[in-house]
């Protein structure tokens, strides 16, 4: 077990290195992908994700991840008001143009596969991947709140819809009940923590945790984690919205820094690399050498992909309208929940689950480099 950690640290760092220039093309995620690629079942195979422990590591790590992005979502900010508007004519935009042209793939090249599965892939957006980019590029604030309400709001809507083709009708009730549960605990943790957390005694543990170094808020930030991420593997719910429900909440209590700062260490420090690393370690890029239909499947759901979020920039987002499309371009965690329950259930080959995660890492560098537009648009120069 430990020698399989240490391989994930070390492959983790990969990123940072590759991502250290003053301004980097390449952000620390295409790197941890691009090393755990080398250490799994594409090159090395050091490195089994299917493990217990490795399965684990990467649940934590995507729940840690949501929970970091999710923080940066205060849906009560004049900026992410500002957003609404144009992020749900975004996403509207690609609803619209993902549906014809996903069947239109699904028919043509793999007509096997579940038609729906396609245009839902299409309409995805990736916070997972596309926020910890935009918070390295400085990218936070109201002038990407276009982002902050596009990227989770068809994160979300994908991740509830991927389901409904790739498992049995009977099951979808009760997932749906899981993410309705959710939401409700999320609500209900949200007005306790603003009915309680202001009250003399939550105020006396706090300066108490502070002075002895107890670290109370960032064990309660862990446990509502926890619990929501619970109901979501009991009831089939998101663990994404688990995540980001539990960021929200403390975007809406406006935690202190050194919360932020704690998370952040646990999280960027950790949990999230060890995520990146063990998608790549998944991708099983030899199942694909001997199957020329699955690979032009991957390069074609990559390019359509970006053609219909480039068209929803140019629809909703003000200029540089090309960075917004390609920034919310960004997918991996969908392609990769996708290509896990459809070699679960049966519903996909080998090959083409492969094609499908390809898909999705095929678009992260696209996304960078909207980012690096962005940047140099939005991004204060001290952050450039």
């Amino acid at each position: 077990m430990f020698e399989s950690l240490l391989i994930i640290i070390l492959a983790g760092l990969v990123g940072p290195v590759l991502a250290a220039g003053s301004r980097p093309l390449i952000p620390a995620v295409i790197g941890e992908l691009i090393a755990g690629i080398c250490i799994g079942r594409s090159g090395l195979d050091w490195v089994d994700p299917t493990t217990p422990a490795n399965a684990l590591l990467y649940g934590l790590g995507f729940a840690m991840l949501m929970l970091v992005a999710g923080s940066h979502v205060d849906l009560g900010a004049p900026g992410m008001r500002a957003g609404l508007r144009s992020g749900a004519l975004a996403v509207g935009v690609v609803a619209v143009l993902s549906l014809p042209v996903g069947l239109a793939i699904g028919a043509v090249l793999e007509p096997g596969a579940p038609a729906l599965l396609f245009p839902v892939l299409l309409a995805g957006s990736s916070a997972a991947v596309a926020f910890p980019i935009l918070e390295e590029r400085g990218l936070v604030g109201p002038g990407v709140a276009l982002l902050l309400v596009w990227i989770p709001m068809a994160d979300a809507l994908t991740v509830l819809l991927m389901p409904l083709a790739l498992i049995g009708a009977a099951r979808i009730p009760e997932a749906l009940a899981g993410d309705a549960l959710i939401v409700a605990c999320t609500v209900g943790a949200l007005w306790l923590g603003m009915r309680l957390g202001r009250s003399p005694v939550a105020l006396t543990l706090r300066d108490r945790s502070q002075s002895r170094g107890w670290a109370l808020q960032l064990r309660v930030t862990l446990l509502i984690l926890v619990v929501l991420s619970v109901i979501a593997t009991r009831t089939g719910g998101s663990t994404l919205l688990a995540g980001f429900g539990a960021g929200m909440i403390l975007a809406r209590l406006q935690e202190p820094t050194r919360l932020e700062v704690q998370l952040s260490g646990i999280a960027e420090g950790f949990f999230v690399p060890a995520f990146f690393v063990l998608i790549g370690a998944q991708i099983d890029l030899r199942s694909l050498a001997n199957d020329p239909p699955a690979i032009a499947l991957a390069v074609v759901m990559a390019l359509c992909g970006l053609a219909i979020h480039l068209a929803a920039g140019r629809a909703a987002a003000p200029a540089p309208w090309s960075g917004f499309g390609l920034a919310a371009a960004a997918q991996l965690g969908l392609p990769a929940a996708a290509a896990s329950l459809g070699l679960s259930t049966g519903a996909l080959s080998p090959s083409v689950a492969a094609a499908i995660v390809l898909s999705g890492c095929l678009t992260v560098l696209p996304a960078a480099i909207g980012t690096r537009k962005l940047a140099d648009v939005l991004a204060p120069p001290s952050s450039a």
